[in-house]
């Protein structure tokens, strides 16, 4: 059964539509929800808590409709929003308890269960001390606390390294990732970093403007690509790496090669096998330290940015009476719903 099941959803304000016809199917796993500010993330994730009608169409979460059954939702969803919302006077303790309360658990289990979830997002030694002498990655932890502290089924997690350094941007992905695989809860959590999705969700939906531009396993998003990325360097460590680069390209240009270079690395065409043996043996010939040699794999960041531009350019020529103004590909005007995920 798919965990979330959304169909020609459309959600219209007066001045603007934030979904516009979505449809897609979520499985088990950790889903990354990929969109632009304004693309209607949020707007999603109040409708399928309840919180939000729709203007047509329908979704079922876990089974249960998002129209008439907001309620049951909630008391099987987990959700950590994206802004502070968090009350200053109050101990992470205090709170957690409060918001396991709320979900129905009886005050004994609700302690319990709020002691184990603070060990769990690393805030146990912290939990007494008041929420307003935070750091901002400890009110993070306690925002995910409060999201698993009634032991849900799926959970939404809404920007959750937002205002992270780096070090606690990868604390919290780890925690994600543990909610996914540890605990086998499903998880829904949208960023604006793709980078991070490719780290931890097992599958990707990308929406831009209220429809769907694509959806897919991370594996499918991220395929390797038929080009080969070299990185070079003197074996000296001398700081000319640019000559160094231009040597291998030159030498294996002589080889027949297509070389394009990029920045300190060389993009090489790979339309046979031991192309990786004349790389190799000929930065060895030119005494030149191999720094990297790999396959190159798409980026998320790629296909959101090319969907993204073929349905502005679709969207103009569709408005300019153009037939080739269509949908993009893979998008939910072309019939049959969009899945991703474990059946």
């Amino acid at each position: 059964m798919s965990v979330i099941a959304i169909h020609d959803l459309t959600k219209r304000f007066p001045s603007v539509t934030a979904l516009d016809q979505l449809t897609v199917d979520i499985g088990p796993g950790v889903t990354g929800l990929v969109g632009a500010n304004g693309a209607g993330k949020s707007t999603l994730i109040k409708i399928l808590l309840g919180l939000q009608p729709a203007t047509s169409g329908e979704a079922t979460v876990l089974g249960l409709d998002v129209a008439t059954q907001g309620p049951a939702i909630r008391d099987r969803v987990g959700y950590m929003p994206e802004h502070d919302c968090l009350p200053p006077d109050m101990s992470a303790t205090e709170f957690v308890v409060h918001m396991a309360r709320m979900s129905g658990l009886p005050a004994a289990s609700a302690r319990e269960r709020t002691a184990d979830t603070l060990r769990h997002v690393g805030l146990y030694e912290e939990r007494y001390r008041p929420i307003g002498g935070y750091s901002t990655g400890m009110r993070q932890r306690v925002k995910l606390a409060q999201a698993l502290v009634h032991d849900p089924r799926l959970v939404f997690l809404d920007e959750p390294t937002n205002g992270l350094d780096p070090s606690g941007r990868d604390e919290m992905l780890g925690l994600v990732n543990r909610i996914g695989t540890d605990f086998e809860i499903s998880v829904l959590v949208t960023s604006h970093l793709l980078g991070e999705l490719e780290r931890i969700s097992d599958q990707v939906v990308i929406i831009d403007g209220g429809r769907l531009l694509r959806a897919s396993s991370t594996a499918e998003f991220t395929r390797a690509t038929q080009v080969m990325v070299v990185e070079v360097a003197p074996y000296d460590s001398g700081p000319d790496w640019t000559a160094a680069r231009d040597r291998l390209g030159h030498a294996l240009s002589g080889h027949g090669l297509r070389v394009v270079p990029d920045g300190r690395l060389l993009m090489i065409d790979i339309d046979r096998e031991e192309i990786f043996d004349v790389v190799r043996d000929t930065a060895a010939e030119l005494d030149l330290g191999l720094v990297r040699m790999e396959q190159r794999r798409h980026r998320i960041e790629e296909i959101f940015r090319d969907g993204a531009v073929g349905q502005q350019a679709g969207a103009r020529a569709g408005a300019a009476g153009d037939p080739a103004g269509e949908p993009p590909v893979g998008g939910p005007d072309q019939g049959g719903a969009h899945r991703v995920g474990t059946p």
